[in-house]
């Protein structure tokens, strides 16, 4: 037997790869189906079942191109609801591979139609779970409200996921190994660790979503506390899991394709296209295409392509690194942008030496910014989270917390007469935040190079906990 757990950090996401005797199953695979082809080719095993925990929201699976180029069998606990064929196993049904079984375990909760996937080993002992986004590690899936069921309210769902959990999930052996859907970093949970595998026994033990004595409505109010309006890109990837989607194939086809820079220029004025930079935030800041967009492959790219471009159907031409192409593209196809149209050619030295126009971001190192606080404190723009912010920040009334998922609908509460200084935790998405602003004629930002983390090093005065 052979678990093989393949991780995308990105999206902060576990796929898996499950192969006895010369069958294998993947569990939950992303959009491009030829790490999977090949892990089993390498092997010598077929592909005969792939197994979907539910009906994703933060990515687009690539169960049908999987399917469709291995002829294996899709299967979805019995509530799912899909457009496409598809296998609706029930609670308690058994599938073999090889020597090993994979048997279904109806947890709803997370959503509606949410399994877990329990590993019987070939001395058919229970030996792992596949828990997809009922059970975290450190945390449990919050109820998805991205889906939208009719007489069923996010309250209903994490009633169901406390039952789900105590009478489906903790009862099993503490030695059950825990392969989650998820890690830190998604938007699924709330509090998940850094470690991807664990056990039940220690999750018993140190998850507070498990404790012992936790009563249903203790768990429903923990659960939905804090609780936010989900990212806009979530109900269309929804949307394309249930209904199907364009084949990767051709969405790498179309999009992985350089560009000359009068075809670039066309795209720009004569399809709206959307130019997307996807370099480093040091390269962005040096030199950009006027009225482009950051957002760099080295960070968490997909997710806040999914939380800044609102239309899923944007046309986007790229600047990428030299070589990273076909990277950006696959890695936009992961959350429903298919419609990527290619790459500037030469990159952003063409467009430079052809005399279009380009610009800078002006930047500023911590200590500078020390000194500009001593001798006349500027306006400053935190883009972090409301919860790293209520952490700690620069004490002081030119202070303002405008997180970066909000920055293009709190524009207008920007006070722009003057010169202001923006930061984030490290760089990153500072840079995001100053690229959206001067697209939109905002001129007058300076970023403070490598964020609060570098802040922190100097002598700025910084507090901890919210300003009243």
């Amino acid at each position: 037997m052979r678990v093989e757990q393949i991780y995308t950090k990105c999206l902060a996401q576990g796929a898996y790869y499950v192969e006895s005797n010369g069958e294998a199953a993947i569990i939950d695979p992303l959009r491009d189906p030829r790490p999977y082809i090949e892990l089993a080719e390498n092997a010598n095993a077929k592909i005969k079942y792939i197994f979907e925990t539910h009906i994703h929201a933060d990515f687009v699976s690539g169960h049908l191109d999987l399917a469709t180029k291995t002829g294996a069998t899709i299967i979805f606990g019995s509530e799912a609801k899909t457009k496409y064929n598809c296998y609706k196993a029930t609670d308690g049904e058994i599938f073999k591979i090889g020597r090993i079984k994979i048997k279904i375990i109806h947890t709803p909760g997370h959503t509606l139609e949410s399994v877990t996937y329990l590993l019987i080993d070939e001395r058919g002992e229970n030996h792992a779970i596949f828990s997809g986004d009922t059970l975290f590690l450190g945390d449990v899936g919050i109820p998805d409200v991205a889906q939208q069921y009719k007489d069923l309210s996010k309250e209903k769902l994490a009633e169901m996921l406390y039952d789900s959990l105590r009478k489906k999930i903790m009862p099993l052996s503490d030695k059950i190994i825990i392969y989650p859907g998820h890690g830190a970093g998604s938007a699924c949970g709330k509090n998940l660790s850094k470690k991807t595998v664990g056990t039940l026994g220690e999750q018993k033990k140190t998850n507070y979503a498990l404790r012992s004595n936790m009563t249903k409505d203790e768990f429903v109010s923990e659960i939905l506390d804090g609780i936010g309006k989900p990212p806009q890109y979530f109900k269309e990837n929804i949307i394309l899991n249930k209904s199907g989607c364009n084949s990767f194939d051709k969405v790498l086809k179309n999009g992985n394709k350089p560009l000359r820079l009068d075809e670039f220029e066309r795209l720009m004025s004569e399809k709206g296209a959307l130019v997307l930079d996807v370099r480093t935030q040091k390269e962005f800041i040096e030199s950009h295409i006027s009225g482009s967009m950051f957002i760099g492959l080295d960070g968490n790219f997909a997710p806040w392509v999914g939380a800044l471009i609102s239309n899923i159907s944007q046309p986007i031409i790229l600047v990428v690194p030299e070589g990273r192409s076909t990277e950006a593209v696959m890695r936009l196809a992961r959350v429903g942008y298919d419609n990527t149209l290619g790459y500037l050619k030469g990159g952003i030295e063409v467009w430079k030496n052809s005399g279009k126009p380009w610009s800078k971001i002006p930047s500023i190192t911590a200590n500078e910014l020390e000194n500009a606080i001593k001798n006349n404190p500027p306006k400053i723009l935190d883009v972090r989270k409301k919860s790293e912010f209520s952490k700690m920040h620069l004490m002081g009334e030119f202070v303002e917390n405008i997180p970066l998922s909000d920055i293009s609908s709190k524009i207008k509460s920007i006070d722009l007469k003057k010169e202001f200084y923006i930061h984030c935790a490290s760089g990153y998405r500072s840079v995001i935040a100053a690229s959206i602003l001067k697209a939109k004629g905002i001129e007058n930002v300076v970023d403070i190079k490598g964020g609060f983390q570098s802040i922190k090093q100097t002598n700025v005065a910084v507090q901890t906990g919210t300003c009243n």
